[in-house]
């Protein structure tokens, strides 16, 4: 070998050193060789520079390239002369291709994968959500909460009393006023030590309640903070009256040095994901329908008893959540039966009261157990009743361009389960597009409403209405007018498409009632929510409260809604000579 090597030429030499060498040396090689002329470049260079120059590194980028170029060509020429390199490298070559589009495919498996999840996630998420909110209120209206939140309320309120007569304003008992004896001054001194010693004993016991009971329900303690606020400016003007000291303080409280933070504007986003959904479920179907809107029920009922029950009234809440839900289901079997779910439920009420309390109910104990299920049961199950009218629907004027899509839509339902098409019952009828057009009327009234009254609202409603002025101060005439504005132009559209009689008439009237009605939801809840120190029903939608803070406004528009399309509607059609479905 080392005789072959001495007789063969440099170049022959130099290839066969190529042949001998494996793929890696090859490549160590080539780096070599080019670091070896970027260095020399270098070095040329900077004899004749200190610095580097553009000139050098178009040298070094040039001599690197021709050093690349060589290598090239003799890789080159071995992958021609050695036919086992050659199907090497073509292996290589198929094998890299092969990989990368096993690797594109896992990693678009890979993607669809995690959007199946998601998107299967998703409804677990909502069950989930559900569930826990619905635990959540059940537990905070259970007697035993009840008991422990009245102790916690006891306690807070006997360190107040505490608070105020050792504390830094305590009340000076030992003030002579003019007509005073010293009997005087010293019955008050004994009365006050009395007092003390009471609200120790009681707070030793209701210590001991504390620390088995779980802390204070966190909805509506922003509220209960503001009472305790106004309370204690309250007593802290009473104990400077009875210092004798009748001048008010001129020095503002912290409290009222701060501003106020301002409430988030409404999100067009969610908004418009709220409608889209509400739309989704308006067509979903008779046995959707009801079963969501049962759902629903069940967490306003209890999102009502809980407010209830920070007054101190304490309501049979099962039976009302179950007369409740019982509503709307008669409502969708049995619709002749659904006005005596009331009277049937409000019996049962009043038998429990009588057999199964130790003490004999109170009149808002009563009276709230009706409410709850009237104002939140019988009413709002008119819906349902609305859902179920115009099976053999007439046409509206949007079928020409809605025809198309709900066909496509049919043909895709054909590949979903069997059970899916069963639970989609009369998705399309009469009732649903006039409940379609009324959300929607409503639903703008409301935000017409806001926009309006925070332009131009200057009237305050308290004007007009001072009850309804104290249950909303925001409110304002021209708020009103707004959203009555709004719901009108809505509502004529959907007479319009709906081929109202007349309909430039009854659908402005239409849209003015549901604007009319809607508030008076609005400031029935305004008025629940005032008279219990809570801001919101609930928590479960962040920012935007509860169930019974969105659908306040869709309560008693309920019933004339029944009205208007069950009875005046049709009427009007036999006046001007149409088909009645």
């Amino acid at each position: 070998m080392n005789e072959i090597c001495t007789k063969t030429p440099h170049f022959t030499r130099r290839r066969m050193l190529w042949l001998s060498t494996t793929s890696n040396i090859k490549l160590l090689l080539i780096v070599m060789l080019s670091l070896h002329g970027m260095i020399h470049v270098t070095t040329l260079v900077s004899s004749f520079s200190p610095k580097p120059t553009a000139v050098g590194i178009r040298l070094k980028s040039s001599h690197f390239r021709k050093n690349l170029s060589l290598v090239e060509e003799h890789h080159g020429f071995l992958r021609r002369n050695n036919p086992f390199l050659l199907e090497r490298t073509t292996c290589c070559r198929s094998l890299s291709t092969d990989e990368t589009s096993e690797v594109h495919s896992d990693t678009t498996a890979i993607k669809n994968n995690k959007n199946r999840d998601k998107k299967r996630l998703v409804p677990k998420k909502i069950f989930k959500t559900y569930v826990n909110y619905m635990t959540k209120l059940w537990r905070q209206t259970d007697p035993e909460e009840r008991e422990k939140v009245a102790a916690q309320q006891a306690l807070s309120a006997i360190k107040r009393v505490k608070h105020i007569m050792e504390g830094e304003e305590y009340v000076d008992v030992s003030h002579v006023y003019d007509s005073d004896t010293l009997e005087d001054v010293e019955s008050r001194i004994t009365a006050r030590d009395e007092l003390l010693s009471a609200c120790n004993q009681m707070l030793e016991c209701l210590e001991k309640v504390k620390m088995q009971a779980p802390a204070m329900m966190d909805v509506g303690s922003e509220q209960n903070n503001a009472v305790d606020e106004f309370s204690s400016k309250e007593t802290s003007n009473s104990v400077s009256i009875m210092n004798g000291n009748t001048t008010k303080d001129s020095t503002p409280s912290s409290s009222s040095s701060k501003k106020k933070k301002k409430k988030k504007s409404r999100s067009i986003l969610f908004g418009a994901t709220m409608g889209a959904i509400t739309a989704c479920w308006v067509f979903s179907g008779n046995f959707v329908f009801t079963t969501l809107f049962t759902l629903m029920t069940a967490l306003g009922q209890l999102e009502y008893y809980r407010m209830v029950m920070k007054t101190g009234v304490y309501p049979a809440r099962r039976i009302s959540v179950l007369g409740a839900c019982s509503m709307f289901v008669t409502a969708l079997f049995a619709p002749n039966l659904h006005q005596i779910c009331l009277p049937v439920f409000a019996t049962y009420a009043m038998i429990w009261f009588l057999t199964m309390r130790r003490k004999v109910s109170t009149i808002p104990e009563i009276a709230t157990t009706f409410t709850g299920m009237f104002y939140l049961g019988y009413i709002p199950s008119f819906w349902v009743r609305i859902r179920l009218i115009g099976g053999s629907r007439e046409p509206t004027r949007l079928a020409p361009i809605l025809g198309p899509i709900l066909e496509a839509l049919g043909q895709k339902a054909s590949s979903l389960p069997a059970f899916l098409p069963k639970c989609i019952h009369l998705p399309i009828t009469s009732g649903a597009v006039f409940i379609f057009w009324t959300w929607i009327s409503i639903a703008f009234s409301d935000v017409g409403a806001y926009f309006a009254g925070r332009k131009y609202g200057k009237t305050k409603l308290g004007k007009i209405a001072p009850a309804a002025g104290a249950a909303s101060p925001n409110k304002t005439v021209e708020g009103y007018l707004g959203g009555t504005l709004f719901s009108a132009c809505f509502a004529t559209a959907g007479a319009w498409v709906m081929r109202w009689p007349y309909w430039y008439i009854t659908g402005p009237l239409h849209g003015m009632l549901l604007a009319f009605l809607g508030l008076v939801g609005d400031l029935t809840a305004s008025m629940l929510k005032r008279d219990s120190g809570m801001k919101d029903f609930g928590d479960l939608l962040p920012e935007h409260g509860g169930i019974m803070d969105r659908v306040d406004s869709f309560i008693f528009t309920a019933p004339y809604s029944w009205l208007m399309i069950q009875f005046i509607i049709p009427a009007l059609k036999m006046r001007q000579g149409l088909a009645v479905p």
